[in-house]
C-alpha cells in the first residue's frame, strides 16, 4: 500500500506564499499614509501610535463593512474603491462627533489570495486614509477557503480618533430655530445596495457594463462611485464656527441618522427640493416602483452629511464649506415639537 502524500497548509487551500507577496505588495502603500506618530511599521504585532498631547483626550472608534457594495465589485472586477468606501464611512461616523481620525485597521477575509486584488482593495484603503488623514497602521488578510464563496471576500475596517473632551459634539446643544445645512453626496455611497442590487440586476436584467443615458455612466461606474469623505470639510468648518450636531447620512436616511443627534423637544424639517439630487436616486425609484418614503428611509437621497447650527454661524460655515469644494444646500430648521424628522 502506498504511503500516503505529506498534506501541507495549500493542500488545505491557503498559501503563505501569496500572503508574502500580497504583503510585499501592500507595504509601499500602507506607508504612505503614515502620520509622524506613527511608531510601528507593516508585519509588527500590533500597530503602534503616539498620541500626543491633549488635555482631556477621548478616543473615538468606529467599524463597519462595505456590505453588500462588494457584490458589485465582484460583478465588476473592480477592487480599488471599496477601501475607499469604508474609510469614508468611519471617518465620517467619528468627525460627527468632533473627532479628529488618526489610523485604521482592516480585515480582509477572502476565499483565496490573489495579490493583485489585494494590491487594489490596499490601494483604495490608503488613498481614504490619506484623504482622511489617519494613518494605516495595521490589518489582517485571513484566507479562509471554506468560508467565502470563491472570487468573493469581505472587507470591515476600524477607525480611532481623539478629541478633547470640553469639544464633544453630541448634539445636545441643538434647539428650536437652528438651521439645517446639507452636503452633497456622491452617489448612494455604501447604503441601500440590497434594494438597489435587486432592482437593477434582477428587475432590470442590467449588467454592470450597461451604459444608462439616464446616468451619463455604465451601472459599474455609477455604482462603484466611492463614499464621500466630508472630515477635512467639517474639522476645517470647526475652526471658524460652532457646530451644534452632525449627523452622517447612511442606512436609515435622512429621518433615521438626524433623529439620532436631536434632544427631546426638537423637530428637524427638511425641504424636499432644496438641494440637486444625484439622478441615481430617481432613477432607483422609477424603475424599482419605491414608494417616496421608503426612497428617504434607505437612501441618502443626495445628502451625506447634515450639519445644525444657530442662525448667526450660517454664514460662515457656508463660506468655510463652499472653501472646502463641498455642495452645500440649507435643507431646513429645527422646530419645537417632540423629537422627530419631517422631510415636507
Amino acid at each position: 500500500m502506498a504511503a500516503k502524500k505529506p498534506l501541507t497548509y495549500a493542500d488545505a487551500g491557503v498559501s503563505f506564499e501569496a500572503e508574502a507577496e500580497a504583503i510585499a505588495r501592500l507595504k509601499g502603500l500602507v506607508q504612505t499614509t503614515y502620520r509622524p506618530e506613527v511608531l510601528s511599521d507593516v508585519g509588527s504585532f500590533g500597530g503602534l501610535f503616539a498620541l500626543g498631547s491633549y488635555q482631556q483626550p477621548v478616543l473615538v472608534s468606529s467599524t463597519d463593512s462595505v456590505g453588500t457594495k462588494l457584490k458589485v465589485a465582484f460583478k465588476a472586477d473592480r477592487h480599488d474603491t471599496v477601501g475607499f468606501d469604508i474609510v469614508a464611512h468611519c471617518g465620517n461616523d467619528i468627525v460627527v462627533q468632533g473627532a479628529e481620525p488618526l489610523f485604521f485597521l482592516d480585515y480582509i477575509g477572502i476565499s483565496k489570495v490573489e495579490p493583485a486584488v489585494i494590491e487594489q482593495i490596499i490601494s483604495g484603503l490608503a488613498a481614504g486614509c490619506r484623504e482622511t488623514g489617519c494613518a494605516l497602521i495595521g490589518g489582517e488578510i485571513a484566507e479562509l477557503p471554506e468560508l467565502y464563496t470563491p472570487g468573493e471576500y469581505d472587507l470591515v475596517g476600524t477607525i480611532v480618533g481623539v478629541v478633547e473632551k470640553t469639544a464633544v459634539i453630541t448634539g445636545g446643544a441643538i434647539e428650536p430655530g437652528d438651521i439645517l445645512i446639507g452636503l452633497g453626496s456622491a452617489g448612494l455611497h455604501t447604503n441601500g445596495f440590497s434594494l438597489a442590487r435587486r432592482i437593477v440586476f434582477d428587475r432590470c436584467n442590467y449588467g454592470v457594463d450597461t451604459y444608462l443615458p439616464e446616468l451619463s455612466a455604465t451601472l459599474g461606474e455609477e455604482l462603484l462611485k466611492p463614499h464621500k469623505s466630508y472630515v477635512a470639510s467639517i474639522l476645517a468648518l470647526r475652526k471658524v464656527c460652532d457646530v451644534k450636531g452632525l449627523a452622517h447620512i447612511t442606512g436609515g436616511g435622512l429621518p433615521g441618522n438626524v433623529q439620532r443627534i436631536l434632544p427631546e423637544g426638537c423637530i428637524a424639517q427638511i425641504r424636499k427640493g432644496t438641494w440637486n439630487m444625484p439622478p441615481v436616486f430617481p432613477f432607483l425609484q422609477q424603475k424599482g416602483g419605491v414608494a417616496e418614503e421608503e426612497m428617504y428611509r434607505v437612501f441618502n437621497m443626495g445628502i451625506g452629511m447634515v450639519i445644525a447650527l444657530a442662525p448667526d454661524a450660517v454664514d460662515a460655515a457656508l463660506a468655510s464649506l463652499n472653501a472646502s469644494g463641498e455642495s452645500v444646500y440649507q435643507l431646513g430648521e429645527v422646530l419645537a415639537g417632540g423629537k422627530g424628522v419631517r422631510c415636507v
